[in-house]
C-alpha cells in the first residue's frame, strides 16, 4: 500500500527533487530513495529484534515518517526542529546519559540529524558516508565483541550501498529527507549507544563522520560571520564548491570517500591509544581539515576572480 502511494505520488511529481538555487543537478530526479533505505535496515534489523534498542527504533520511525510527509507537503521548519529535539531527548532518556552531558549530547544528536540533510546534495555523497560511517560503527562493535551491535549497524551501511547502486553519479534516485534525516539521527544516536556502552570515547563518531561534521560546521560559521540567512538555500559547502570547480559529481565522491576511509580508519586506531595519543589523534585531523578548507577557500575565490574577469571581457 505505501509503495503504490509512493508511486502515485511520484507520478504527480510531488516526490521529485526538482532543481533550485542550491541544486547541483539540472533536471527532476525522483527522491524516494529513503523509502528503501528504510526498508533495507528494518529488513535487516528484523532478525535482531530482541536487540533493539526502543529509543532508537521509536524515534527514528517517527523521524522517517515526519520527513517522508515533509518530502510531500514541505512541513514549517520550526516543526521539524521540534521533531529533531524530541527524538534527541528520547535517546538522552533511553541511553542514560550522565546530566553533565544533556546539553553537549543533545546539541549534537540535533546537530548530526541536520548536517546529514545539509551534506545531501551531490551524487553518491550521503550513501557512501552511510556505507563507511556505520561500517566503521559495526567494526569496532565486532572489537568489542558485540555481535548484534555490530550487525545492526552493519544493516544500515548495506541499506545505504543498495541505494548508493543507484545514486552513484549519474544519480537515477535522491534519498530525500525521508532518508537523510534518519540516517543522521542514527549516526547520533548509534555513537551515543556506542560511547555509553564503553566501545569508543566520545569523540569516536565525531571523526568517523567528519567528512561531513567539518564540512557542514564550517560553512555554518562563516555563513553566521557574514550574516547571511541560515535558512536560504545555498551553495556554499566544500562539496558544492569542489563540483563548481569543475571536479564534477564523480571525482568529488571519490575524493570524499578517500576522506572517509582514512577518517574512519584512524579512529577505529586512535580507540587503542592513551589520551595523549588520541589528543595527538585529533590535533592532526584538525590540521589537515584547516589545510584542506583553506585550499579549497583559495581556489574557489581564484575560480569566481576568473569568472567575474571573463564575464567583464
Amino acid at each position: 500500500m505505501l509503495l503504490t502511494l509512493i508511486i502515485t505520488l511520484n507520478k504527480n511529481g510531488t516526490l521529485q527533487d526538482i532543481p533550485n538555487e542550491r541544486s547541483l543537478h539540472t533536471e527532476p530526479i525522483p527522491r524516494v530513495g529513503g523509502v528503501g533505505i528504510m526498508a533495507g535496515i528494518l529488513s535487516g534489523w528484523v532478525l535482531l529484534i530482541q536487540y533493539w534498542a526502543w529509543w532508537i527504533v521509536l524515534p527514528v520511525l517517527g523521524l522517517f515518517v515526519m520527513s517522508l510527509v515533509d518530502d510531500v507537503r514541505n512541513l514549517p521548519a520550526k516543526m521539524r526542529l521540534l521533531g529533531h529535539f524530541v527524538a534527541a531527548m528520547i535517546v538522552l532518556g533511553g541511553a542514560g546519559v550522565d546530566w553533565l552531558w544533556l546539553l553537549p549530547v543533545l546539541l549534537f544528536i540535533v546537530w548530526m540529524t541536520n548536517l546529514y540533510n545539509f551534506m545531501d546534495g551531490s551524487d553518491g555523497l550521503a550513501g557512501g558516508m552511510a556505507l563507511f560511517g556505520f561500517s566503521f560503527y559495526g567494526i569496532a562493535g565486532l572489537m568489542n565483541g558485540n555481535e548484534a551491535f555490530a550487525m545492526l549497524n552493519f544493516s544500515i551501511g548495506a541499506a545505504a550501498l543498495g541505494f548508493l547502486y543507484h545514486n552513484f553519479y549519474p544519480a537515477k534516485v535522491f534519498m530525500g529527507d525521508a532518508g537523510s534525516i534518519p540516517l543522521g539521527f542514527l549516526a547520533a544516536a548509534f555513537g551515543v549507544w556506542g560511547w555509553q556502552q564503553g566501545y569508543w570515547p566520545f569523540w569516536f563518531p565525531t571523526l568517523v563522520f567528519s567528512p561531513f561534521v567539518i564540512d557542514a560546521t564550517f560553512t555554518l560559521l562563516k555563513r553566521v560571520r557574514r550574516g547571511e540567512n541560515l535558512v536560504k538555500a545555498h551553495r556554499n559547502h566544500y562539496y558544492q564548491r569542489l563540483i563548481q570547480m569543475g571536479w564534477g559529481h564523480q571525482n568529488t565522491a571519490i575524493a570524499e570517500y578517500a576522506l572517509m576511509l582514512l577518517a574512519g580508519g584512524s579512529a577505529l586506531w586512535g580507540i587503542s591509544m592513551d589520551a595523549q595519543g588520541q589528543g595527538n589523534l585529533l590535533a592532526w585531523w584538525g590540521a589537515v581539515y584547516l589545510g584542506l578548507s583553506t585550499w579549497i577557500d583559495r581556489r574557489w575565490r581564484q575560480h569566481e576572480a576568473l569568472k567575474k574577469s571573463v564575464a567583464d571581457a
